[in-house]
Order: C-alpha cells, then structure tokens, then sequence
C-alpha cells in the first residue's frame, strides 16, 4: 500500500491492456458461452500508470461482465478503450441481468455482493470492484457504474493522458 499515494509514472497503452486482458479472460467466456467485443482505438496517447494494476483492473471488470453479465438471454460482453479530452476512457459492457439502483453506491465497497450466494458460485470474493476502485484512485482516475435491473451493466474507468 505504500504506492497509494504516490502517482504511476510509467508509460502505458491501455489498447495493449485491454487486448491483454481480452485474451485472459477468453477462456472463462469460453466456458459461460460468452462473446467478448473489443472496439480499440488504435491511436491511443498514453497514459502515466502500473501496468500490472491496469491490466488487474480490466481483467476484473471483463471478468465481471462475463461471469454476471453473460446468461441464456445475453452472451455478450463489450470492452472499448478511446481517448476523449485528455483522458483514455475504458468501458466494459455487458447485457445481463444488471442491478438495482439501491446496490450501486456500495458496488465498491470490499467484501460488498448483491447477492452473495450467485458471487460464491461463480467465483468472486467481493473485492473485485474495491480493487478497481482503489486503482482508479491511485492513476487519478474516475470511476463509473450504470446499471439497471434487466438492461445490463457498464463500467466506465477515465484516466488522464501522460
């Protein structure tokens, strides 16, 4: 922790990130017989960052969209990264069966679940999103969920330019 408030300072391509993350990721969507889309940019400037902690950034939330956001009725999960006035924006998409407005001011709380019993069966911990939270922080970031029961959920993590 003692990174916390010292600023990353190495030069990082979220594009490579996220085509990373795409492909550790493929073999859980393979399993839950979900898609994943990438839409990357390829002129993307850099940003100052970690490149471990990005990368475990956009693992948890394409994991997250594969494992809560793929089921019979929606096998889609959707990663784009795109620079936007000095900032590199990440969003990870899915179409699932989404969440309740009253759950997502606590989404990055640690050890926090909307339902505990559907995140022990699919394997999650409850820190993914406190993890994110944390990352996004620390690269000066931002982080936002929109979410709605039945219309899916998006995370969209901004990060300026180096």
């Amino acid at each position: 922790m003692a990174d916390r408030y010292r600023a990353p300072d190495e030069q990082v391509d979220l594009g490579e990130v996220a085509r990373i993350a795409v492909e550790h990721t493929a073999p859980l969507a393979e399993r839950r017989g979900c898609r994943i889309e990438p839409a990357i940019d390829p002129d993307l400037p850099v940003v100052a960052g970690d490149f471990g902690q990005l990368l475990q950034l956009t693992d948890n939330l394409v994991a997250n969209a594969i494992r809560y956001g793929c089921n019979d009725r929606a096998s889609v999960a959707r990663i784009s990264v795109r620079a936007e006035g000095g900032q590199v924006i990440l969003t990870v998409g899915d179409e699932g069966d989404g969440i309740a407005a009253e759950h997502l001011p606590r989404l990055t709380e640690r050890f926090y679940r909307v339902d505990s019993a559907r995140s022990r069966e699919s394997g999650g911990t409850g820190l993914g999103l406190a993890i994110v939270k944390h990352i996004v922080e620390r690269h000066r970031g931002t982080l936002a969920i929109q979410s709605a029961p039945g219309q899916g959920t998006t995370v969209r993590v901004s990060i300026p330019t180096a």
